[in-house]
């Protein structure tokens, strides 16, 4: 299985302090912060290619990039909550992860999510213990205040030109009771607003841009691209290297401290197993040596899902227009107009039930005909309004393929499969409202035709038939390598892999559950707080819990 005696593997001769797996949203910060301290020989390994296509800096045309060299091209099995239809999982494949092709929404739940993390046996990683790594990467063009920085790597900035049907959502969402929230990322989430992106002047502000670029200064930083990295090296279960390839030739390289996995959910996970750390019956039905049996790898994967329902325009200012070559001309001349926008420009923020502690339903709006994540061109002017399940009680699993690095692992997310039918009521909820929004009096001007569906729902059979054959997952995954104490806790709460010293893992993976949230923001955060944990600034609430350091240190 591990060609270990293989004469192609070269060694290299540097040991370094710390090896990162994946230059991603976690990535990218680690980077930064532990190669700070010139003592540090840091490495960081990234599968893909160098973000230098024009595509990655325009924000309006990140759909562009998916399904390209620059995606992992990820797909789900195909799922039964979702009439048999495979899912595709568009993941970032270059310098910034999927912070270099995503939609720049800024945001990051609320407190009750990370309070929920730490109820789980996770101290420090309650809302008081994160805030301020979400405000110490920040450099909010607001200023700062109690819930945000303004002297971060990473600009927060509003939307340079924020299209009329935008603001024409906010007023017909306020005209149907939801009230206006000035801030998602203030003192509450529920209401209707704007949303804030990672941009810098009209152009896509990535962990790339924000935390690596600046950390490449460092003379003990290497990074190293297209090395995909096929097996975490262990003695005595102890993290010591790393194997990867690159260009053909096999290569590995070792760490004299830690090892950090950043690879995102799937791909952290995906070496773990590969690495013989994972499910040990699964692993030996693959045939691969069982270095740790961890039943909790590939487990309790939690991901959103979100449908369209879109609208046409009788007025043509919808964003069709923004491949037009007067939008082209004011971006490169003044980065201003329809290019410099995040597609998905203003959200809603709801409760389905009066009793929530939280909003379980998110409505996400695009002033374009924007479905199938964009990926089919609009062909007229319209608008799109997404429900989006945003605290998903279905639990889904991945596992290896094959015992073979550059085969993609079997993902099954288990959309829509919750026994009670939860996330189901919640979706039929989404449209319902999406509906009525389209129907109130501010959308008249602009309110054209319906598109998707075809003509108003209005019985459950109808919506869930839309639902079901038409909803996506929208590629927050999360939970795969997840903390916590329990036997199928996979991290620690200082996220080192339980019973394998010297490796820790830094990724969306190993959040519990998925926050009410585009997953972006909570994964730099985890960076954050990683860093410290490495450096060892550990916080007043791990000191007060020396049990949960279940693994020793280096």
């Amino acid at each position: 299985m591990h060609p270990t005696n293989d004469r192609s593997v070269q060694k290299h001769r540097i040991d370094y302090d710390f090896i990162i797996v994946g230059a991603g949203a976690a990535g990218c910060v680690l980077a930064d912060r532990l190669s700070a301290d010139p003592r540090h020989q840091v490495l960081l390994l990234e599968a893909g290619m160098p973000d230098k296509k024009r595509e990655i800096r325009i924000p309006a045309a990140f759909s562009k990039l998916f399904k390209t060299e620059y995606d992992w091209n990820y797909s789900a099995v195909p799922q039964t909550g979702l009439q048999g239809r495979e899912s595709y999982w568009a993941k970032g494949r270059t310098l910034g992860g999927s912070t270099s092709i995503n939609a720049m929404m800024y945001l990051r739940g609320v407190p009750a999510d990370y309070d929920a993390w730490e109820a789980l046996g996770n101290p420090g990683w309650g809302w008081q213990g994160v805030l301020p790594y979400f405000r110490r990467s920040e450099r909010n063009s607001r200023g700062s205040d109690e819930f945000h920085g303004d002297s971060g790597s990473l600009h927060v900035e509003d939307l340079r030109d924020p299209n009329p049907l935008s603001r024409a959502f906010i007023q017909a969402a306020q005209a149907i009771g939801i009230s206006h929230n000035p801030d998602f990322n203030g003192a509450q989430l529920d209401g209707v607003g704007w949303v804030q992106v990672t941009q810098h002047r009209g152009r896509r502000w990535s962990t790339a841009d924000a935390f690596l670029r600046p950390a490449q200064r460092h003379s003990n930083l290497q990074v190293i691209m297209g090395a995909q990295c096929t097996r975490i090296l262990t003695q005595n279960r102890r993290a010591v290297g790393i194997e990867y390839l690159r260009e053909g030739t096999r290569h590995t390289v070792s760490a004299t401290r830690e090892i950090i996995l950043s690879g995102g959910a799937i791909g952290s996970t995906q070496l773990l197993l590969l690495s013989g750390i994972g499910p040990a019956a699964q692993l030996r039905e693959l045939g691969i040596e069982v270095v740790l049996d961890l039943p909790g790898v590939g487990q309790n994967l939690r991901d959103h899902v979100a449908v369209a329902v879109v609208m046409g325009s009788q007025q043509p200012v919808s964003m069709l227009n923004a491949n037009s070559p007067l939008e082209l001309l004011k971006y490169l001349l003044l980065r201003r107009g329809m290019l410099t926008s995040s597609v998905l420009e203003a959200a809603a923020f709801l409760r389905t039930q009066p009793d929530l502690v939280a909003p379980d339903l998110e409505l996400q709006f695009a002033p374009v005909m924007f479905y199938n994540y964009g990926l089919t061109p609009p062909t007229a002017h319209g608008m799109t309004i997404g429900p989006t399940l945003i605290a998903p009680r279905s639990v889904g699993s991945m596992r290896l393929r094959s015992p073979n690095p550059l085969d993609y692992p079997i993902v099954d997310p288990q959309y829509l499969s919750d026994s009670e039918g939860h996330d189901l009521k919640v979706m039929i909820a989404g449209v319902r409202k999406a509906q009525e929004i389209f129907a109130a009096n501010p959308m008249a001007p602009y309110r054209g035709n319906p598109i998707l569906p075809d003509r108003l729902l209005e019985s459950d059979r109808d919506l869930e038939e839309h639902i079901r054959s038409t909803a996506d997952g929208w590629w927050h995954p999360v939970g795969m390598c997840r903390m916590g104490t329990d036997p199928l806790a996979v991290v620690d709460p200082t996220l080192r892999v339980r019973g394998i010293a010297r490796l820790r893992v830094a990724d969306a993976s190993v959040m519990p559950t998925v926050p009410r949230c585009h997953t972006m923001a909570p994964t730099i955060m985890i960076g954050e707080k990683a860093a410290d944990l490495i450096l060892g600034q550990v916080s007043p609430a791990f000191k007060k819990h020396p049990d949960t350091h279940t693994v020793s240190s280096y």
